[in-house]
């Protein structure tokens, strides 16, 4: 199976490099010539537009920061959409607007081809080792036939309804996570306040029902003041800005969803959007005038 790449950034590498381990035949298209170095020394073909990517490839995986990217990679000249054909299908794994979803794949069927929204959690480390999620829309037969290049990058994938339903699972993911991470800067800057170790206040409590996946990864990056991104603030600024957009067009009310976007928005202000987003914690350091971690 000749499967097309783009988008290597710090997630699509390692979720492209795991492509190549599973044996399928990969091309990709990339502007930064050492990315293109290094997947050429992995045995990727290289191409030089997202138009040849879709020529030559049978299924084409994007893995891009936010819908005008995916837009861009689809219609700009030479791009994705002059090159597909009938039969082909776009794994679309960026996270965007889920009504962004489907203006992309009624575009890419009136050229025969199919749409599979599949946006991934799990951040860099977890596509690393390819066991991201993966939360999907779209046509069923097409996510039948390409699950195992799926699963080729993650630990877990699911169908979740039709095109867009992958982009609003990925969205009600995003507030949980940022929610959690809040939750979690909040419990260690009170039991920092109150003379407690937060170290010792996690350990307590990373095994009852406050324990979560988003504690054990954030938690301990909190306590070493280790910022270094895994997933930017300034990815979950767009994630939440998606989530708050569809919320007001299905007239949902997101409160503590709008409440952390206000915390996130006086981050990027501090310069501090470039951190992972256990650097949340920040906010609540600065308003509290303290440090929680070691």
């Amino acid at each position: 199976m000749k499967v097309g790449f783009i988008g290597l950034g710090i997630m699509g590498r390692p979720m492209a490099k795991n492509v190549i381990k599973a044996g399928y035949d990969l091309t990709i298209y990339a502007r930064n010539p050492k990315t293109v170095e290094e997947f050429r020394n992995l045995g990727a073909d290289i191409a030089q537009s997202g138009k040849e990517v879709a020529e030559t490839s049978e299924v084409i995986i994007l893995m891009l920061p936010n819908s005008p990217n995916v837009s861009n990679a689809l219609f700009d000249e030479n791009g994705i959409i002059e090159g597909l054909s009938e039969g082909k299908t776009i794994i679309d794994m960026s996270s965007i607007n889920p009504v962004e979803s489907q203006r992309f794949a009624e575009a890419v069927a009136i050229k025969g081809a199919k749409w599979l929204d599949a946006p991934v959690s799990g951040g860099e480390p977890k596509a690393i080792d390819g066991t991201i999620s993966v939360m999907v829309g779209g046509d069923e037969e097409a996510y039948n036939k390409y699950y195992e290049l799926i699963m080729s990058m993650s630990g877990n994938a699911v169908r979740v309804g039709d095109v867009g339903a992958g982009n609003t699972t990925k969205l009600a993911n995003q507030i949980v996570v940022a929610l959690n991470i809040a939750a979690v800067s909040e419990a260690f800057i009170l039991a920092k306040k109150a003379g407690v170790d937060p170290e010792l206040v996690y350990q307590a409590i990373r095994g009852g029902l406050a324990g979560s996946t988003v504690m054990d990864a954030k938690g301990p990056m909190m306590l070493n003041r280790n910022f270094e991104p895994g997933f930017r603030i300034e990815l979950h600024i767009k994630d939440l800005q998606n989530a708050l957009d569809t919320s007001h067009s299905v007239q949902a009310a997101l409160p503590l969803t709008a409440s952390v976007m206000e915390i996130l928005q006086a981050l990027r202000i501090d310069g501090d959007d470039v951190y992972d987003h256990s650097a949340i914690v920040k906010y609540y350091e600065k308003i509290n005038n303290i440090e929680v971690g070691k």
